[in-house]
């Protein structure tokens, strides 16, 4: 199927997908394969990375993969940008034939060996294992064996919308301290019935628009005041998280309002992004229906037919 190059925040929101459970448990959901040497995977990888092996210059794939079946495979190395042939060179700068050849990277030439296997393309992680773990430094271990019951318990982190700036959750992540400083966050957006421990003593980091998870709900009239506060906030250098009680419905609209104000765009192509985020976005027909008006505000005209089903 050949290769596509996959940036960091890629692979974080493919780590963190919620169905009932993270989508982790699914033995089909996710195959991330290391190439660096057996030093640095002992020293650190990204969580759930299998080590590729090599034997008489051929990768060998682990023996509790089948990728014909996997949605994702993603193969990292240490620091490969780009899925072109790169230069190498040894160290005799004083020679007129400095030894000088071109080759792939380690990830993409394994992914280029494994790309017959597959029914989907092989994401390379662009900038490999240094970029990926400067970013996400909450994501490395040195955990080799993940047993079922572990998956199980994995606590999946909110999904990344605008890198560094602005993440979606639900409320259970919002009141988790380690969530919080891991993404430095320092505002919140809480779209949910529900108060929580959040910035006590200093309101002015906190928005809360109380509204019931129902097609019945009434989020139009809060809509300017979000995009406001988000954008004071994000001037102001602040991470926000924008979170109702379970992050699939009320608080998927209101990130759908903002990147509609902020990118002055449609609807249909707020969606698509952040569909491709968060994959069970699913807000309710109500309130679909008032980020079609809210399109009509941003756009001056009703651009999207949300009789065409978005979903």
């Amino acid at each position: 199927m050949g290769l596509v190059l996959c940036e960091p925040i890629e692979l974080y929101n493919i780590l963190n997908q919620v169905t009932k459970l993270s989508r982790l448990t699914e033995p089909n959901y996710l195959c991330l394969l290391d190439v660096r040497s057996k030093r640095e995977y002992d020293e650190s990888h990204v969580i759930t990375a299998l080590r590729v092996k090599k034997k008489a210059n051929e990768y060998l794939i682990p023996e509790s993969v089948d990728l014909e079946c996997v949605k994702y495979c993603v193969i990292y190395d240490n620091n490969s940008i780009s899925l072109e042939i790169i230069l190498k060179g040894d160290d005799n700068d004083n020679s007129d034939d400095s030894g000088e050849e071109l080759v792939f990277g380690a990830a993409v030439e394994c992914g280029r060996a494994m790309s017959h296997l597959t029914r989907h393309p092989i994401h390379i992680l662009k900038g490999g294992y240094e970029r990926f773990s400067a970013m996400y430094h909450f994501f490395r271990t040195q955990k080799i064996i993940w047993m079922p019951q572990e998956l199980d318990q994995f606590q999946p982190y909110p999904i990344e919308i605008v890198p560094g700036k602005i993440y979606l959750g639900d409320f259970r992540q919002a009141c988790d301290p380690k969530i919080q400083k891991d993404l430095k966050i320092k505002a919140h957006v809480n779209v949910s019935m529900e108060t929580g421990p959040f910035f006590v003593g200093n309101s002015d980091k906190l928005l809360h628009i109380q509204i019931e998870d129902s097609p019945e709900a009434n989020i139009f009239p809060f809509l300017r005041h979000l995009c406001h506060f988000i954008e004071v906030h994000l001037k102001l250098g602040s991470v926000v998280l924008v979170f109702s009680t379970l992050g699939i419905s009320r608080s998927c609209a209101a990130i759908l309002a903002y990147l509609m104000h902020w990118q002055e765009q449609t609807l249909k192509r707020s969606w698509a992004y952040v569909k491709k985020c968060k994959t069970n976005m699913r807000p309710n027909r109500g309130l679909v229906a008032q980020l079609s008006e809210w399109e009509k505000i941003v756009l001056g005209d009703t651009v999207t037919d949300i009789v065409d089903p978005l979903y």
